[in-house]
This record gives structure tokens, C-alpha cells and sequence, in this order.
């Protein structure tokens, strides 16, 4: 399902906008996440787009349609929306909880059904949360109780899922079940938008970003090309280096703040013509295909290439040679990487040519 914003404004005081004429949208399949500073308006952009605070202008739709078309129901049949947890005085057990984000699908007055039941135990499940399912709400942690609404969520069998900053007071492990979840249901098919105050999990996990600043300006397109130094300046008012972390299967960029910018003078980043060869490691056929529909795409850039099966291992490996501007290349190998079973590793030659 394709979720799109077009030219969303909002306000409090007529004369300072949160956010203007707003343009973005999300397909099926993708994952999109918002950054930007505290008060730029990430949890209100978030209730606009679900119709839980009105656009002063502008609009949101759905496969085309805008959702004040839409009943109540046939809209959160069709949305999920996961608040910050903050604190809970329900008296509901975790189970409970989970299972009324099945209610979408009951008639009124209607008790849930044993699948009703099972669609509860098994988005618990996944999330490794339901050694939870008796304890009440009001006596669990803060991180557990995101996990919580996460799963209520998810159990209403979303086909678009939109999270506010679901990463919040979770612990590592629990970081990763999170993005990973998000990850799996992507490839599934679902559109999943997210707010975050990580710039690395936006570029690690999401095909998108869009970057709000105060005052309402924003950017908006692929993540590699959002989530630059420059824009990190402007919207958070820090320089920061974005680095690459070797791991044994992939090369993963991070964000790292080093001091604040305002008496320090702008420095473009250069955007310079690179030779640069990607070696891809794809686990299955199916994420294959996946990597040549993308090769295709930057076929221009390409002045090499050599692929051959492992059926041993069931592998297939892949080598690419580029030749163009880095963003281009990096945009590729942002894409590459964020492909489940698909180990990438970018690397430039030294110089410019």
C-alpha cells in the first residue's frame, strides 16, 4: 500500500509553521524514517499523517485516496500507528493489551475468536515478549511496554505500519528485534515509517529519509543522499562524520556528532568522480533477482561486472566495477545493504580521477 503526503502544512500559531508544504510518500515494501531536531515536529508530523491532528493544509492518502474519505474503521484496518511508550495505569495484561489491537476486525460487541487469540500469541512471539502475556501493564518496564504496543500493532495485521521513535528506552537486543522486525515485514510487503533519533539505524534499515528542521523546512529522498554531513549541520546544528564499520559481513555506516557547528564555517561536501568495485554475497535466488533489478538501475556506472553461483553453499557471488560520482555509488551500495541475506562490502580507489 502506497501512503503519500501532499503539500502538508501545520500550525499552532499561524505565524510559525511546524512544518510547509510537505511533500513525501512511502510504497509497499519500503521503509521510510523521519529525523530531524527536538520540537521540528517529528510525533506531530506522524498524527497528521494518521489524521489524528488535521493538515491546516494539504492532505494524506492511501493508494491514492485521502483518509478523510474514510471511515474510522476501514482506516486503522488498513494503519497501525505505535505511540512513545511513556507510562501505563491499564490494569490489562500484556496479553490483553496485545490482543485489542485486534478489535479492527470484530463487529461490535463481538468476542474474539480463537484466531484472534493465536494472531495475539504469535506477534508476541515474534517479538520475544510473550513470557510477558500475564503480567499487567502498569507493573512492566518502560521498554517492554513499547514492545508491547509494538505487538498490539502489528497484530491488527497493519498494511501500513508507522512507529514513533519505537526504539526508545529499549535495551541493544531489543533495538535490533525491533528494526529487524521492521526489516522482515518490509520484504513482506508492508510500508513502515518510522521516527528516530538515530541517524545510523535510518541509514543501516530505511530506503528513505526525511529530515525535518525548525521552522518547517525539510529534505526528503534516498537515505544515502538525505543523511549527509551537510544536512546534519543545517537541520541539527552539529558536525558530525559519517564513518563505515567493517563487520565480518558487511560494511555498515554510522553517525558520529563531534561538536557544534554555529561559529564554525559551512564545508561542502565534494561530490567527486570514484572508481569503486562492490563484492555481493546473496543467500538465496530470490534476493539475486532483487540485486540485478538494482545493478540494472546504475547500469551507466558500470565498467565491470562478474557473477557466478555457489551451489555448494547455495551463494551467489557477485563482483561490480563503477566508475562515476561517489553519491552514486554509495547510493547503490546504500540499497545493496539494506537487502536481508545480502553481505556487501564497498570499497573506492585512492585519488581522483
Amino acid at each position: 500500500m502506497n501512503i503519500t503526503v501532499r503539500n502538508g502544512s501545520f500550525f499552532y500559531q499561524k505565524d510559525t509553521p511546524i512544518f510547509k508544504d510537505i511533500c513525501f510518500s512511502a510504497g509497499a515494501g519500503e521503509i521510510v524514517a523521519i529525523l530531524g531536531p527536538n520540537g521540528a515536529g517529528k510525533t506531530t508530523l506522524l498524527r497528521c499523517i494518521t489524521g489524528m491532528l488535521k493538515w491546516r493544509s494539504g492532505e494524506s492518502l492511501l493508494d491514492g485516496k485521502s483518509i478523510h474519505t474514510m471511515s474510522s474503521k476501514e482506516l486503522w484496518s488498513r494503519i497501525a500507528y505505535v505511540p512513545q511508550a511513556k507510562s501505563a495505569s491499564s490494569a490489562y495484561t500484556a496479553f490483553e493489551t496485545v490482543l485489542l489491537g485486534r478489535s479492527s476486525h470484530l463487529n461490535a460487541f463481538s468476542a474474539p475468536k480463537q484466531a484472534d487469540l493465536e494472531k495475539a500469541k504469535e506477534v508476541m512471539e515474534l517479538l520475544g515478549i510473550f513470557h510477558l502475556a500475564d503480567k499487567k501493564c502498569n507493573a512492566i518496564s518502560g521498554g517492554e511496554l513499547q514492545m508491547v504496543l509494538i505487538a498490539k500493532a502489528l497484530a491488527s495485521d497493519p498494511r501500513v505500519l508507522i512507529l514513533d521513535e519505537p526504539e526508545s528506552n529499549l535495551d541493544f537486543k531489543n533495538q535490533l528485534i525491533v528494526l529487524d522486525t521492521m526489516t522482515r515485514l518490509a520484504e513482506s510487503g508492508m510500508t513502515c515509517i518510522f521516527n528516530t533519533h538515530y541517524p545510523a539505524h535510518a541509514l543501516q534499515r530505511s530506503h528513505k529519509a526525511l529530515l525535518l528542521s525548525r521552522g518547517g523546512d525539510y529534505v526528503f529522498g534516498a537515505t544515502s543522499a538525505v543523511v549527509t554531513r551537510e544536512n546534519i549541520r543545517k537541520a541539527f546544528g552539529v558536525e558530525a562524520v559519517i564513518g563505515e564499520i567493517e563487520t565480518p559481513g558487511n560494511i555498515l555506516q554510522n553517525v558520529i556528532p563531534l561538536q557544534i557547528s554555529e561559529s564554525m564555517p559551512e564545508a561542502p561536501e565534494e561530490d567527486v568522480r570514484s572508481i569503486a568495485t562492490i563484492t555481493i554475497i546473496a543467500g538465496s535466488n530470490h534476493m539475486s533477482d532483487r540485486i540485478n533489478g538494482l545493478l540494472h538501475e546504475y547500469n551507466h556506472l558500470m565498467i565491470g561486472r562478474m557473477g557466478m553461483p555457489y551451489r555448494e553453499c547455495g551463494l551467489y557471488l557477485i563482483t561490480v566495477t563503477l566508475d562515476g560520482k561517489r553519491s552514486a555509488i554509495q547510493e547503490l551500495s546504500h540499497r545493496l545493504t539494506i537487502l536481508p541475506d545480502v553481505s556487501v562490502k564497498t570499497t573506492f580507489a585512492k585519488g581522483q580521477f
